[in-house]
């Protein structure tokens, strides 16, 4: 799915350098939606100018090393060949603390009792983050803004399911 975010960035802002559109995936939180990290969007990167996907054209400042891509025709093509398939896909929520879960019986109950703890934290963390982001980014696409309010009930459904689990089995 990295390939979808470059090539929908270069269509939202032709002419930006590498790690401007990285931050702006970072900005966004973007990895909410996809996982990536520094080296992976370099590699995608790297793939979209080999296959002719972008290309790099002239940068404006001459000052430091700077590579300032733009999509192709053929980029234009694939970016919509990635939003038919990403577009018309629907995944399972997965998350992999659902694995865990299924042993639960052949767990300590203190240890898993911890484990709990750190899932309600981390998406408290989640939650305040979105919140912040939701209500200090005027720059936030309507679309995005709506995926993100998405993503925000579906940590407080969790986090009200975290805290139920939590419930249950400091009562057993």
């Amino acid at each position: 799915m990295i390939p979808l975010l470059i090539l929908g960035l270069l269509k939202q802002k032709p002419g930006s350098y590498g790690y401007e559109l990285l931050a702006l995936m970072e900005e966004r939180h973007y990895k909410y939606i996809v996982n990536f990290t520094k080296g992976s969007f370099y590699y995608n990167l790297q793939q979209l100018e080999e296959k002719q996907y972008i290309k790099k054209v002239n940068q404006l400042d001459q000052t430091r090393e700077k590579h300032n891509y733009i999509i192709t025709e053929l980029g234009d093509k694939e970016f919509e060949k990635l939003m038919v398939k990403y577009g018309s896909k629907t995944d399972y929520i997965n998350l992999s603390f659902y694995a865990a879960m299924l042993f639960t019986d052949e767990y300590k109950k203190d240890e898993m009792i911890k484990l709990i703890k750190i899932q309600i934290q981390q998406t408290q963390s989640k939650i305040s983050l979105l919140e912040q982001t939701l209500h200090h980014n005027e720059t936030i696409p309507t679309y995005f803004k709506k995926m993100l309010e998405n993503s925000h009930s579906h940590h407080l459904v969790n986090l009200e399911w975290f805290e139920g689990l939590l419930e249950d089995i400091k009562n057993e």
